[in-house]
């Protein structure tokens, strides 16, 4: 081989190798983490692996996708501390974990705000939407991109059924470490005890609560009916997960990387609400195969609960948390409720 043919060679591997570095080195490592198990039949993860897809396809590579389900990077806190900070790039969280940071997102415990999915969705992905997410990205760095579904939440119990709030008294109901919540159960009449999701199993089977508070995904992924004999589908409260970004790595990405993430949450966004959508329309049927006694509610009985809770619960959050934005929320699910 001649020493030119030699020169040329090596000069190609060289800047080969030199292209392989720079794309090794480019490449962004996006860490995304929700809070459900890595199982088929969870919402979460089956839209948290169709984000990865797509995303690292449509960059060609260029970021890298992390999953870290069930919490595995730490608690809500923690993530919303690392998404404010840069050191989480993504997440998906509960509205409950949101408020540490943003307390805003209170508002969402307004009971009996939505008829329905649809209802909810015209709402939040309206202007509302919309402006809430920006006020929570000026204010603390953590772009809010989609809001899906945490599942419709319903009071069970180890006790009886629930048909009226005056069934509620004397129950010690599991709430989550939230004010808005203590304020729903107590309105009602039950007694509201604060317990941390990881510990709520193991609370309900030691008795240290009657009963508590969750959509159908939520109860199906503790397991929360080995523990609950009873289901009543008041739909007191649509729950939220929220897809957020940290807005300094999303600030940092190209045009085209932009635009890959925010498909990624779109076509995310869809798988999530659908399977928990399924789900919630699917509750009665769902808690009975696990083997409990579910009560559904007329529309005249949940508004016997709404008549209590609603306007206690809307006093607290406009002194404690915003009158602005409580009364933008009332006003935003009114004007959709009339389409």
């Amino acid at each position: 081989m001649s020493i030119q043919r030699k020169t040329f060679l090596a000069a190609m591997a060289l800047a080969l190798a030199s292209l392989t570095a720079g794309h090794a080195a480019a490449q962004k490592v996006l860490k995304y983490t929700h809070f459900q198990p890595a199982k088929p039949d969870q919402p979460k993860h089956v839209a948290a692996l169709a984000f990865k897809e797509h995303v690292e396809k449509a960059t060609n590579g260029s970021i890298k996708v992390e999953l870290y389900p069930a919490g595995q990077l730490g608690p809500a806190n923690q993530i919303m501390e690392g998404l404010r900070l840069g050191s989480v790039e993504m997440a998906v969280v509960h509205d409950g974990g949101m408020t540490g940071v943003y307390k805003t997102f209170n508002i969402f415990g307004l009971p009996y705000l939505f008829n329905d999915h649809a209802h909810a969705y015209a709402v939040l992905d309206g202007q509302f939407g919309r402006e809430l997410a920006e006020d929570m990205r000026k204010k603390t760095g953590i772009r809010l991109m989609g809001y899906a579904d945490n599942g419709i939440r319903h009071f069970t119990n180890s006790k009886r059924a629930i048909k009226t709030p005056d069934d509620m008294k004397g129950l010690k109901i599991r709430v989550q470490p939230s004010p808005v919540f203590v304020k729903l159960v107590e309105s009602l009449g039950g007694s509201a005890t604060a317990i941390d999701w990881g510990e709520l199993p193991a609370a309900l089977a030691q008795g240290t609560a009657d009963g508590q508070e969750n959509g159908v995904t939520n109860v199906l992924a503790a397991s929360l009916y080995q523990h609950q004999k009873f289901a009543t589908l008041d739909g007191h409260v649509y729950s939220l997960h929220a897809y957020l970004v940290s807005d300094r790595f999303f600030n940092g990405l190209s045009d085209v990387e932009k635009k890959a993430v925010s498909e990624g949450v779109e076509k995310a966004k869809k798988i999530h609400r659908d399977m928990t959508r399924e789900q919630d329309v699917s509750a009665k049927k769902v808690l009975t195969d696990k083997g409990m006694t579910v009560t559904e509610l007329t529309p005249a009985e949940v508004d016997r609960f709404r008549q209590l809770a609603q306007p206690a619960v809307r006093k607290y959050l406009e002194a404690e948390v915003s009158k602005e934005w409580t009364d933008k929320l009332m006003t935003a699910s009114t004007a959709a409720r009339a389409k």
